[in-house]
């Protein structure tokens, strides 16, 4: 009999299911693997307990969980990697509550023999949410200190693994070096035991945690290393979609803009035109979210094969201004206007990072459980409040700028654009800064303007406790008929500036 045939008729039909899991956008939830373990109680670690995680997604706009099993050492008792609760040598024991309970209740749930992922896997499908399982391919949380209960033993004992053998600077000195083909290696068999473990919808490569991955210099030999390395996955998802019956997706998460995933040896356009990926996730590290991700660039760089693949774009929790400012997490409104930008800009998907359970965002108790019942489909986040802050790229290879437009001098004045989406026909909308000084009613004006209309200094001031660092905030009313889709000029000068007065913040809001 002539097997072809019905092979192909097979991969027809995995493509078929592959391309409804994404029909409209829903909302994509990353769980971590410490989140679940750290936030619960030994009494939660039953089969209810790990149904109650999935089933608070359930009925809402979630329509995929990804599940990350792993850092540097896995949350589940793995045949190939460290437990999280395996400790060799001089490492030290948490003391920290939350990582105790991590390492304590992952490793009861391996006593009871329940594999959370396992569960998780079955719980989301029974109730209609796509599961993934989402690896952190070079995670260096704590790498500072080498004893840290979280490092596996590999890492401990292969200093010359890492990008910078003996490293002391910054924690990606310590991430391990995949230009070495024992790192690969490494890696690799934790991937064969995922697939040959469980049984997703897809397996995600989460190359930023924590973004570097190759010696400093040796970062375009290490394109055509990840390229193989992601040829090497692809071909074994496709083997285990055929013995599972089901596609088994691949994605990525990388970089924000394609040239900083380039220049880090992540060429996710390539992986997209070779059809080694299902799914691309340009997304920042962790510092801020990006306000300003370019899908049409990256739609763009990968021509007519961006039509067979889902790009998303990615959220974090935080956002920060520019590089060393304070940080405040994202509330309902900013979350609504990344979503707004970026599916204007092209985006099939929003994907959320660390927005897990119970209220991680900003802004009054039920925030975050808005967000899941009500999601961002389109239509609601353009007829909604929403804010388009100003912010930066925090994962850039060396020679590239990060796009940082603050802080600014107001005497010397600024321009920042701002992508706003589609402009709003009706309502307002105003420019919103945060000073580091006082400004009173009868100090000197302020001249701001966008897209060359004046904006009018605005009757009331916001609450400047909503913009980190900010001594004083302002708000600028905007013309309607002045905003413009996509991209909006917005220029702000004081000329008689009090002394070391700066603008640390700045957005456009559409109350």
């Amino acid at each position: 009999m002539d097997m072809f045939p019905c092979f192909t008729r097979l991969a027809s039909l995995l493509l078929i299911c592959a391309s409804s899991a994404w029909a409209s956008p829903g909302i994509i939830i990353n769980e971590d693997d410490s989140h679940f373990f750290g936030s619960r109680s030994p009494e939660q670690m039953t089969v209810d307990g790990l149904n109650a995680f999935v089933d608070q997604y359930a009925g809402t706009r979630v329509s995929h969980l990804f599940l990350c099993p792993n850092a540097k050492k896995a949350s589940y008792r793995s045949a190939v990697w460290d437990a999280i609760w395996d400790f060799k040598g001089t490492q030290q024991q948490p003391q920290e509550e939350f990582a105790k309970k991590w390492v304590e209740n992952a490793r009861l749930l391996y006593e009871r023999g329940l594999d959370p992922y396992a569960m998780w896997i079955a719980r989301c499908r029974e109730k209609g949410i796509s599961p993934w399982i989402s690896m952190r391919m070079n995670d260096v949380h704590n790498a500072d200190d080498v004893d840290c209960y979280i490092h596996s033993s590999f890492w401990r004992e292969h200093h010359e693994y890492w990008r910078v053998p003996e490293g002391k600077g910054s924690w990606v000195e310590r991430a391990f070096d995949y230009g070495l083909p024992e790192v690969r290696a490494y890696h690799m068999v934790f991937i064969r035991e995922l697939l040959e473990r469980y049984d997703p919808d897809g397996l995600e490569l989460d190359w930023m945690r924590f973004g570097y991955h190759f010696k400093p210099g040796r970062e375009a030999e290490g394109c055509e290393l990840l390229t193989q390395f992601m040829k090497d996955v692809r071909a074994l998802t496709k083997e285990w979609a055929v013995k599972r019956g089901h596609p088994i997706q691949l994605g990525a998460r990388v970089p924000t803009h394609p040239d900083a995933a380039t220049g880090l040896g992540m060429d996710g356009v390539r992986w997209v035109r070779e059809g080694l990926i299902d799914m691309l996730v340009p997304t920042p590290f962790w510092a801020t979210s990006d306000f300003d991700i370019p899908i049409e660039l990256w739609r763009e760089r990968i021509g007519g094969a961006a039509k067979g693949i889902v790009l998303a774009a990615g959220q974090e929790i935080l956002l920060q201004a520019y590089p060393g400012a304070k940080q405040i997490g994202n509330d309902l409104r900013s979350v609504r206007g990344f979503a707004a930008a970026h599916f204007h800009r092209g985006a099939d998907q929003i994907y959320l990072f660390n927005y897990m359970d119970p209220e991680p965002m900003q802004g009054p108790p039920g925030s975050y459980r808005a967000l899941l019942e009500h999601g961002l489909a389109l239509d609601d986040v353009m007829r909604l409040s929403r804010r388009c802050p100003v912010t930066y790229r925090d994962t850039v290879p060396a020679g590239m700028s990060n796009g940082a437009a603050l802080p600014v001098d107001p005497a010397k004045g600024g321009e920042f654009r701002i992508y706003i989406g589609a402009a709003p026909k009706n309502g307002a909308a105003a420019f919103v800064v945060g000073l580091t000084k006082p400004a009173p009613p009868e100090g000197p004006a302020f001249d701001v303007s966008v897209n060359g209309k004046s904006c009018p200094r605005a009757a009331s001031a916001p609450d400047a406790s909503a913009f980190p660092g900010a001594a004083c905030a302002l708000a600028f009313d905007c013309p309607l008929d002045a905003l413009k889709d996509g991209y909006n000029a917005v220029r702000i000068r004081q000329a008689e500036a009090p002394a070391g007065q700066q603008v640390i913040w700045a957005e456009l809001t559409i109350p």
